[in-house]
């Protein structure tokens, strides 16, 4: 095996330890949340004798770290627990939201971290320009407005004032049908099983979402790549390129190519942290992702539910960080995994 392989293996392994971590903490402070999952099923009328034998049934009048470790056990099999709101396992509510969420975020950060480079090295190619001044305006605008606040302008704006867009209630109109499900991500899904008009409604609904989530996010990027480059363009390999008579397209390539790594780590850092916060964009719009199935499940106190949701998201930023990693060591051979 090589060393890449054996690096990216061993990042992998150090995983395990930090989400055993993670388990502790997320387990302990879940049970710390205002409410009572026993309450929240029975109701508040309920009798005491029908609350003690339903909270003995759920082991929730064991110790905590009894509680714990039994929960521990389920999970070393893959069972994150059942879920008394929809009367599921989590696994399988998580297995059938994960994929709306994915959808909306790889297609929101992908136009996002698109309009983010281009605009970005546009403006570093002319600092003080016009293409500089609205990129500066327009990043302090995006930062500076809640992502729900941009959702509800857009749904206003173009659903209830002009009516181009679908109404914000879920991922497809109401007459239509999902596609076979073989991703969960329903653009995938209905390419695959030839239904364009399936694909092109699911399209219609991503719309404003999508715009949301990149017009929040595309701001931050732009203004990282403005400020690498025009750091990167002050250095000494630059300024001997540019007095030698490299030509300015090629320059800006290696310009380019030196900023990508801190530019992919803040894309790489906001994917992560929008999977756990992305929760505002799925209620404005009803999508049905995790990010709505971890409110509902807050609010009703379930448990279970909210576990599972967090220890998913926590995976799923580790190996984010990991691919991060590997991305730095492809664009630049000086850094070794």
């Amino acid at each position: 095996m090589d060393r890449p392989a054996r690096a990216v293996l061993t990042r992998i392994a150090l995983v395990i330890p930090q989400l055993i971590g993670l388990t502790a903490l997320v387990f302990l402070l879940v049970r710390l949340l205002p409410g009572d999952p026993v309450i929240s099923r029975l109701g508040g009328v309920a009798p005491q004798e029908s609350i003690d034998n339903l909270r003995h049934k759920l082991g929730l009048d064991l110790p905590i770290h009894v509680q714990y470790l039994n929960y521990m056990k389920g999970l070393l099999h893959g069972d994150l627990g059942d879920s008394w709101r929809t009367a599921q396992p989590v696994m399988e509510d998580i297995k059938m939201r994960l994929p709306a969420t994915l959808e909306l975020l790889i297609l929101g950060m992908g136009i996002a971290v698109f309009l983010g480079l281009l605009v970005g090295v546009i403006s570093a190619g002319k600092p003080g320009g016009l293409v500089d001044r609205l990129t500066i305006l327009y990043a302090l605008l995006a930062g500076s407005m809640p992502e729900f606040y941009i959702g509800l302008i857009l749904v206003f704006v173009f659903y209830v004032t002009l009516g181009v867009a679908p109404a914000p209630a879920g991922r497809l109109g109401i007459a239509m049908l999902p596609p076979p499900r073989l991703t969960g991500m329903y653009l995938i899904d209905s390419v695959m099983a030839g239904q364009w008009d399936t694909f092109r409604d699911a399209l219609r609904h991503l719309a404003l979402p999508v715009i949301t989530l990149s017009f929040w996010q595309a701001g931050a990027i732009m203004k990282m790549t403005r400020s690498t480059m025009l750091q990167i363009d002050e250095s000494d390999f630059i300024n001997y390129a540019r007095l030698v008579g490299v030509k300015p397209s090629i320059m800006r390539r290696y310009t380019l190519r030196n900023a990508l790594p801190p530019i992919i780590s803040l894309a790489i850092t906001i994917f992560a942290i929008l999977i756990g916060a992305v929760v505002l964009i799925e209620q404005v719009f009803s999508w049905g992702g995790l990010g709505q199935y971890s409110v509902q499940s807050v609010i009703s106190a379930d448990y279970e539910a909210v576990t599972g949701f967090l220890m998913i998201a926590a995976s799923i930023s580790l190996l984010l960080f990991i691919v991060m990693d590997v991305l730095y060591a492809l664009i630049d051979p000086r850094v070794k995994l």
